[in-house]
């Protein structure tokens, strides 16, 4: 980030100087991606916001000048009690919304009228980005910290949502989906290095360093028709080779369209959730889920250009794991 941004914790604990993982029941094929990705220590001991780091100045001017005609494009799913999720997930509720005061004439009988509402809902309930700490593996968070500092009362102490307020830079549309010629990847499919290297050719695009890359499997379609079971199970999603593929590029966050992000069921039996623990604990890399591709996919090849402006910035929740968020891509 800028030197504008957030000042590291003094007090942070400091990351291991080896970045070999603890003993674990994941396989050695994960622990070896781990290693290769792995980010701890890159930015200093004290870094909490990872691959945001790579969003400089220089980045976001350039991402400024991709703005050609103006064309805004929303990418957030609307947030109602019947919403994405299912009950899979506990406690990750759909937006409970409540009026607590309607047309209430607070300061007496014929003054202004006031209304308002309040929401109890999980915070990656919809269209959301996963903070740092969303999941640790071997009771490690990014940076090497203990997964243990993260409280009941007190949330993630370290890499909360809050630490990354900043978010905004160049998005970059890889419609995997359309490159094939496909309005919709089948459920079994995984994403792999290959398919973004096709979207990538295929949008004329080439994804480099501070990027915030998004997507495209066509996958929304289903719960935007009204399944939202069959929306989240079969999905496809990212394969656990995509984070190698990111990291060589210097991807700065990813997002998607699927409730899961990666691949699910996942693609090597009973490891559950690997490219979670590969993006955030070892890479640092935001993450995304539940962002409404469709009409960007749209405005993308009608323009014919893949790249954007785009202002995706978290609600600063103090130690929150994730956010709501209400994306805005600017062509």
């Amino acid at each position: 980030m800028s030197d504008s941004g957030p000042a590291p914790s003094a007090s942070a604990p400091s990351a291991p100087a080896s970045a070999e993982p603890a003993p674990s029941a994941l396989p050695a094929e994960f622990h070896e991606i781990a290693k290769r990705v792995n980010n701890w220590g890159r930015w200093g001991a004290d870094d909490e916001i990872g691959t945001l780091n790579l969003v400089t100045d220089e980045v976001v001017r350039e991402a400024a000048a991709t703005v050609r005609g103006g064309r805004r494009v929303a990418l957030a799913l609307p947030l109602k009690e019947d919403g994405v999720q299912t009950g899979m997930i506990p406690g990750r509720v759909n937006p409970l919304h409540t009026m607590v005061q309607i047309n209430h004439e607070l300061f007496g009988p014929g003054t202004v009228a006031t209304s308002d509402d309040a929401v109890t809902m999980g915070l990656q309930t919809a269209t959301h980005w996963d903070a740092l700490t969303h999941v640790s593996h071997s009771g490690t968070i990014y940076n090497g910290r203990p997964a243990d500092t993260i409280t009941a009362h007190a949330g993630a102490r370290y890499s909360g949502i809050d630490k990354a307020p900043y978010v905004v830079s160049r998005g970059v549309l890889l419609d995997v989906a359309r490159a094939k010629g496909l309005d919709r990847l089948p459920g079994d499919h995984a994403v792999t290095p290959e398919d973004l290297d096709e979207a990538e050719e295929f949008g004329g695009v080439r994804v480099r360093a501070g990027d915030i890359v998004l997507v495209r499997t066509g996958q929304v379609q289903v719960y935007l028709a009204g399944d939202k079971h069959a929306y989240g199970y079969p999905s496809p999603g990212l394969s656990v080779r995509t984070p190698e593929w990111f990291h060589a590029r210097d991807v700065a966050a990813v997002a998607n369209d699927t409730l899961t992000f990666e691949i699910f069921p996942p693609e090597i039996e009973n490891l559950w959730l690997p490219v979670h623990a590969l993006d955030l604990v070892e890479m640092g890399m935001l993450q995304g889920q539940n962002w409404n591709l469709e009409n960007l996919s749209t405005a993308c090849a009608e323009d014919s250009r893949y790249a954007f402006l785009l202002s995706a910035m978290p609600e600063p929740f103090i130690g929150g794991t994730g956010t709501p968020v209400a994306p805005v891509a600017i062509l």
